[in-house]
């Protein structure tokens, strides 16, 4: 008992400095302006991480009129060039932003998040968004001004350099369909839920899962309860971490 005891309080240095060395990793948050008298309002962004496209979601913010930001991989946009046609065509509905070349998390630090690994390095994180990026440019003419990772986490020296590429992160204030492993019913109330300045992240690549129809009900309840929709580039959208202010203000 007496080695053991010995043993571990002779590891407890070099654990601590093994939590020195593992990055803090930050899950940004993000708002629009609230639209208070008007009405509430809220932004919905969809990821489109890889695979096909669910009609259900796309079908439902075409034919009611709802804007949306939609986040991209340059994975995405190879198999879905069509339907990336069909958002490009309806400008006045759809922004399109950088979700990354390979669909890998923007942590320039080795490790998995949720069993993902992440990029790994600097040079990984500038490769993973520059090719989203340049994906973008190619298809449609324009440069993305908004990037979100694969989870949606980083490590503050990923968010500075990503602002220093000059694109803004993308944080989210509410989790619409669980990265599209919610049922039906629980994605379309916590959709249904959102409130006045939310930015709603949910996935519009997962055409077999529940979850899409429940999405997709949510936002036709919020529509009903005359809700606005803005996409980022027009509601006025601030985040924490530093993901959205000016670069060299802090």
């Amino acid at each position: 008992m007496r080695l053991l005891l010995m043993l571990f309080l002779a590891a407890l240095p070099s654990a601590a400095l093994a939590r020195e060395r593992t990055p803090a990793l930050v899950e940004p948050a993000l708002h629009v302006t609230p639209g208070g008298a008007a009405g509430p309002r809220v932004a919905l962004t969809f990821d489109a991480c890889m695979g096909r496209t669910d009609p259900r979601i796309l079908d439902a913010l075409v034919e009611n009129h709802v804007p949306a930001t939609i986040f991209v991989t340059e994975r995405w946009i190879r198999k879905n060039r069509g339907v990336l046609e069909t958002m490009l065509k309806h400008p006045d509905l759809f922004e399109i932003e950088d979700h990354g070349a390979m669909h890998v998390p923007a942590v320039d630090r080795p490790m998995k998040i949720y069993g993902i690994a992440a990029a790994g390095s600097p040079e990984a994180v500038y490769k993973e968004v520059a090719g989203g990026a340049d994906a973008i440019l190619e298809a449609s003419g324009r440069h993305p001004q908004w990037f979100r990772g694969a989870t949606a986490k980083y490590t503050p020296s990923a968010i500075t350099a990503i602002r220093g590429m000059g694109l803004r992160v993308a944080g989210y204030s509410l989790n619409g369909d669980g990265g599209a492993t919610f049922g039906a019913a629980l994605a379309e109330r916590r959709i249904a839920a959102a409130k006045d300045g939310d930015v709603v992240i949910a996935h519009i690549n997962q055409p077999r899962r529940p979850a899409g129809g429940g999405v997709a009900k949510g936002i036709l309840d919020l529509k009903a309860k005359g809700y606005q929709f803005v996409k980022l580039d027009d509601g006025g959208a601030v985040g924490s971490d530093g993901t959205t202010e000016a670069v060299g203000s802090r």
